[in-house]
């Protein structure tokens, strides 16, 4: 096959990758084991534990479909912030014309507020939204045991903790199970069902049910660090900032990033989100992590220096006040310049096949551990988790797809030189090796989910 340039697609191209897409949603609701037949939990009330942003925003999804929901707060100012927000976002949604002001009117009363977390008893479904703290999490569904009525659902937003382990803590392990919303949660379209060890069926079929109700693409994850989407997001956004040490310049990384199809590149995502986004985690696992493998902790430092991004007005780039425009800051670059020399890095420029390749290529080799560790069921489970949930441009159908129209043993090529170059991040999957060795690609997996 000879080299695609992956800036320019044909349009031709262009529709294969969308009826990929339209395939990959449809299979997504295919779970193979699930007896025919099953009969789904009913679910007429759902608590949502947790007012912030992604819990007002499950409440929205759930009042949109008609469910009556208590959305539960520990604390008074909480709660009312929360509530507040959910009308702010229908308010808005009326304003535009998108919604009757009678819809946001029946909607609103189909959320009740309050503190007391024995108000999760009537509930067919809770749904916990809190931090993603696992101590926080395992209290709260020591409480839910108690509290939840026999067969009730008890659900996780985790976006990447051990379900098992927030599982163990209940005597109810077959009815706990992940539910990672996407932020917004009543507009992201993903929706990852995390199946533990002891997930009962009926609780998978009932979730993923529901997931199709609320008009989200509902995609069923196994355990594992970041579950499928932030699984591969870490490789992503880790080789964007290794590409930064080595000598690549952030809006250098963000331009590859758009021209390939990406609405954002991956710098100015962090500086809208919020480079403190995660710190404390990250702080916290500094002193326990492998000292065998290179680790990336310059966003760490742009936050030390107060460069958390454009609700300060400077992060990896700077923003003049009222304008989201990401401006290039000399004084930022200078400092990763230093910070390059100071590791011993020597900075050396970096081609735009270069960038495009490594923020990618992490990415595919991640999902086919993904696909072999059968955490994912199928390679277009990935490619719709990446096109519903993180933006990956829809006409390059997914990381999985566009590896098959590059071919794997191109791609597995460059992985292997990229280990060579750089080590530990970069080991090849073994499943990625077979196929190339076999003459196959991803799409050959799909007929054996």
């Amino acid at each position: 096959m000879n080299n695609i340039d992956l800036f320019t697609v044909s349009d031709a191209e262009r529709e294969r990758a969308l009826a990929h897409a339209k395939f990959a949603a449809a299979e997504a609701a295919k779970i193979p084991d699930l007896p025919a037949g099953l009969r789904l939990r009913p679910i007429h009330k759902v608590a949502v534990i947790g007012a912030g942003t992604m819990g007002g925003g499950i409440a929205m999804s759930l009042a949109n479909i008609g469910v009556p929901v208590t959305l539960i707060d520990a604390s008074a100012q909480g709660l009312e912030r929360g509530l507040e927000r959910v009308k702010d976002n229908y308010a808005t949604s009326v304003k535009r014309g998108k919604l009757a002001q009678a819809d946001m009117d029946q909607r609103l009363a189909l959320i009740t507020g309050s503190l007391q977390m024995v108000d999760v008893k009537d509930a067919d479904m809770v749904i916990e939204a809190v931090f993603e703290d696992m101590d926080l999490k395992q209290d709260i569904f020591r409480q839910l045991d108690a509290l939840a009525k026999p067969g009730a659902i008890l659900a996780t937003n985790t976006s990447g903790l051990d379900v098992d382990k927030i599982a163990a803590v209940t005597q109810r392990p077959e009815d706990v199970v992940g539910a990672h919303f996407f932020s917004p949660a009543h507009i992201m379209k993903l929706l990852e069902v995390v199946r533990t060890t002891k997930t009962a069926p009926d609780v998978i079929a009932t979730l993923m049910d529901l997931g199709r109700r609320m008009g989200k693409i509902a995609v069923l994850a196994r355990i594992y660090p970041g579950f499928i989407g932030n699984a591969l997001f870490r490789n992503y956004t880790r080789e964007a900032h290794f590409l930064v040490e080595d000598g690549a310049l952030p809006h250098e990384v963000d331009q590859v990033l758009t021209k390939f199809g990406y609405a954002m590149g991956i710098f100015a995502v962090h500086d809208m989100a919020g480079n403190d986004v995660g710190y404390q985690t990250r702080k916290a696992q500094m002193a326990t992590r492998p000292n065998d493998r290179r680790w990336n902790d310059l966003i760490m430092k742009l936050c030390d220096l107060g460069r958390l991004g454009q609700k300060v007005g400077k992060g990896w780039y700077r923003y003049e006040k009222g304008n989201r425009a990401a401006q290039r800051d000399s004084e930022v670059e200078d400092f990763i310049v230093q910070e390059s020399a100071r590791m011993g890095i020597k900075r050396q420029a970096k081609s735009e096949d270069e960038i495009l390749k490594r923020c990618l290529y992490g990415m595919i080799n991640e999902g086919a551990k993904l696909l072999e560790q059968g955490i994912a069921l199928r390679p277009s489970d990935i490619d719709i988790t990446y096109l519903t949930g993180y933006g990956f441009p829809a006409h390059h159908g997914g990381p999985m797809y566009l590896a098959d129209r590059i071919g794997l043993a191109k791609v597995y090529a460059d992985i292997q030189r990229f280990h060579k170059q750089d080590g530990f991040w970069w080991q090849p999957a073994p499943l990625l090796e077979k196929l190339v060795r076999e003459g196959k690609c991803f799409a050959d997996l799909q007929t054996g989910a």
